[in-house]
């Protein structure tokens, strides 16, 4: 069968294809440590649990409105008055599969054929793809320390700007804008009419600065905002796939058309689960951020101490980004060949920087023990004296 374009165009993400590996050579019975995908190593909460049992034995296994049942998207409302300062109503939040498809489907829902959407760079993974998919062009921003410079916002901006995407905290560096940055970034987006569309799903792993969403700025930005968030890493929710986006209701609409024809609602037990999740106890957040802030302290002073890597402290999310290209030579000649030689070798798995558009770079999670976090250092320091010799 002949592939479409459009799928030959899409590349694999480098994140899954390495984690995936890692998994197949536990399964040989290889004793791999991973700092790969961005997925807590904690359980979700017991009241949780508790809700989609319930859900279960009381029926509530069918279809759903495609946007998601409307005390959940009630409980997204209060939570984003309670907390961002954002005033939504429930026709104006939708449902879906992860915070990832409510990112695919803003982008298909408000990127045309040839828009030009700016993406930071580095960037998650996913988002050069989806863009991709959509028939846009990627125009990737370089950064200062991580972080958008505000005269290189203005100048990559032309008549065929439609986007700009912003994550903060942001993966894979944990950098967080501060709220006066974001009041920048607003004047220029509201200057040019400039969507902003703002991941903030690792909002509440955060050590020490507050988190602000842009669309909270003034209510000019909130209209030419998405914000997208999720439950899946502030309670330990991956694998149950809710996500959600508020913005203008006519987008909201739109957006949920385009979700009608591919997954329908999401989950409806995972719906149960996550209005547990948003409306019931919320102690385990601050003890979950204090044990990842005692492993980002722990990783980033060892990685420190190995000759020819750098690494900076993180503000928010789980994830070191390490400056390794001291490394490269004639058989390591970038972030891949490195993260690759550290998985057959050393049996440690990272994900190579050029998946975020930085190969100088690797992206160690530390949503994982500290034990195993201990073990892969060492492992790491070891691979290093053995490229350096």
């Amino acid at each position: 069968m002949k592939i479409s374009k459009r799928a030959q165009n899409i590349h694999p993400s480098l994140t899954l294809t390495i984690t995936a590996k890692a998994k197949e050579m536990k399964k040989q019975g290889l004793d791999v440590v991973s700092f790969g995908a961005g997925e807590p190593d904690f359980d979700t909460m017991i009241n949780i649990k508790e809700a989609a049992k319930r859900a279960i034995d009381e029926g509530f296994t069918k279809y759903t409105a495609t946007s998601g049942i409307t005390p959940l998207k009630e409980a997204i409302c209060m939570k984003l008055r309670r907390e961002n300062w954002l005033d939504y109503e429930p026709k104006e939040v939708m449902v879906s599969t992860g915070a990832k498809q409510s990112l695919f489907n803003m982008v298909m829902t408000l990127v045309d054929e040839g828009d030009e959407v700016i993406i930071p760079v580095p960037y998650w993974v996913s988002y050069v793809e989806m863009v991709k998919f959509a028939g846009g062009k990627c125009v990737l921003l370089k950064t200062s320390n991580f972080k958008i410079n505000m005269q290189a916002l203005e100048k990559a901006i032309t008549p065929k700007t439609k986007m700009l995407i912003l994550n903060s905290p942001a993966n894979p560096t944990g950098v967080i804008y501060e709220e006066r940055e974001l009041k920048q970034i607003a004047q220029i987006c509201v200057k040019h009419n400039v969507i902003v569309l703002s991941d903030e799903i690792y909002e509440k792993i955060s050590y020490g600065k507050k988190h602000h969403s842009i669309a909270s700025i003034n209510d000019k930005i909130k209209n030419l905002t998405i914000v997208i968030n999720g439950v899946s890493k502030t309670y330990a929710m991956t694998g149950w796939r809710i996500g959600y986006a508020a913005g203008p209701e006519e987008v909201i609409k739109a957006a949920t058309r385009i979700q009608d024809h591919s997954t329908s609602n999401p989950s409806s037990i995972a719906q149960k689960a996550a209005l547990a999740a948003l409306t019931g106890p919320q102690d385990h957040i601050p003890k979950m951020v204090w044990e990842y802030k005692r492993r980002r302290d722990f990783m980033v002073e060892r990685l420190n101490r190995i000759k020819g890597i750098y690494a900076s402290r993180p503000d928010g999310a789980f994830y070191i980004f390490a400056n390794i290209s001291d490394y490269y030579d004639d058989q390591i000649k970038g972030s891949l060949d490195f993260c690759t030689h550290l998985l057959e070798e050393a049996y440690v798995a990272a994900i190579p920087g050029i998946a975020f558009g930085d190969d100088r770079f690797i992206r160690l999670s530390y949503a994982t023990g500290m034990e195993h976090i201990k073990r892969g250092l060492d492992r790491l320091e070891k691979f290093c004296e053995k490229i350096r010799k």
